[in-house]
């Protein structure tokens, strides 16, 4: 896919943009994947935690696109 800029209307949107919202989506079903298998539990802070996957995901996401 590359990090070309698409220009949709006029306005240039980097691809980057569509990475991050995969990862948003892949990030909301781990989270409930570890809720439903009762993992969620042994996370101390949630929000930290959130976060960090969120960065493993996009990062994960965007090396293999």
């Amino acid at each position: 896919m590359g990090l070309r800029e698409w220009a949709l209307g006029g306005v240039l949107l980097s691809p980057f943009l569509i990475y991050v919202l995969l990862a948003l989506l892949l990030t909301g079903a781990l989270r409930a994947l570890l809720r439903v298998a009762g993992l969620s539990r042994w996370i101390w802070h949630e929000a930290l935690f959130d976060f960090a996957l969120f960065i493993c995901v996009l990062s994960l996401v965007t090396t293999l696109l």
